[in-house]
């Protein structure tokens, strides 16, 4: 049965993280159970996991669709990341050790290689690298704790999504902190790197608010011109 419900689980969750049940979409149990090949206990079970994850909502006669995110839910969560992260990298400083310090910095190395394709895949594969860049600062802080908290916090969809909606320019600023952490870590300066985190994760709210902005006003054109 746990076997069942940890298939279902990483078969939805995947699914709403890569934009394949996108936001308001419903996850009827009869065809995930179909899709997955399980029955609907184990479906029932994965659905409350991700419902308490806020993957998913609840709603009366719809049933469970994939959470819907306003401008206000990605403030607290930018806010809960600011905080935790900046704190994360402060001790991660007290902590790194080399052979970490060279992990990080190939990273980079790997997110600077796709910078220049322009493709949907690259993009893909960066968000991918992003998030072991940051999950491995996450380990070497050695708190168990924060990297539950942060876990949650770093896959929302649409957070999950963002280097899709980021100009050049926001990439390379982006790009240019990544380093700079790598920089403040090795130097073990705490201050230094706690200020970076803080400066990266605020840039990041500004570029989604910027695409969100831009999104509407071409919603608007469109219904315009209809």
């Amino acid at each position: 049965m746990a076997q069942a419900v940890d298939l279902v689980y990483r078969a939805v969750r995947d699914g709403i993280l890569s934009g394949t049940h996108p936001a308001g979409s419903r996850l009827p149990e009869e065809e995930l159970a179909a899709a997955i090949g399980v029955s609907r206990t184990p479906v029932r079970e994965a659905l409350r996991r991700l419902h308490a994850e806020g993957l998913v909502e609840v709603l009366p006669i719809r049933g469970a669709v994939v959470a819907r995110w306003a401008d206000h839910d990605l403030d607290e969560i930018f806010e809960l990341r600011t905080l935790l992260e900046g704190y994360g990298a402060r001790r991660a400083s007290e902590r790194v050790i080399p052979a970490e310090l060279e992990t990080l910095s190939s990273l980079c190395d790997e997110m600077d290689r796709r910078l220049h394709q322009r493709t949907k895949r690259a993009y893909d594969e960066i968000t991918e690298l992003n998030l072991e860049f940051h999950q491995r600062i996450h380990r070497a802080t050695g708190n168990k704790r924060l990297l539950v908290l942060l876990s949650n916090l770093i896959q929302v969809p649409i957070v999950h999504h963002n280097f899709h909606r980021y100009t050049p320019a926001e990439l390379a600023r982006s790009f240019s902190h990544h380093r700079e952490l790598v920089d403040a870590l090795g130097a073990r300066d705490g201050d230094w790197a706690e200020s970076v985190m803080h400066s990266h994760l605020r840039a990041a709210r500004a570029s989604l608010q910027r695409a969100s902005h831009a999104a509407s006003l071409a919603a608007v054109d469109e219904q315009a011109g209809e």
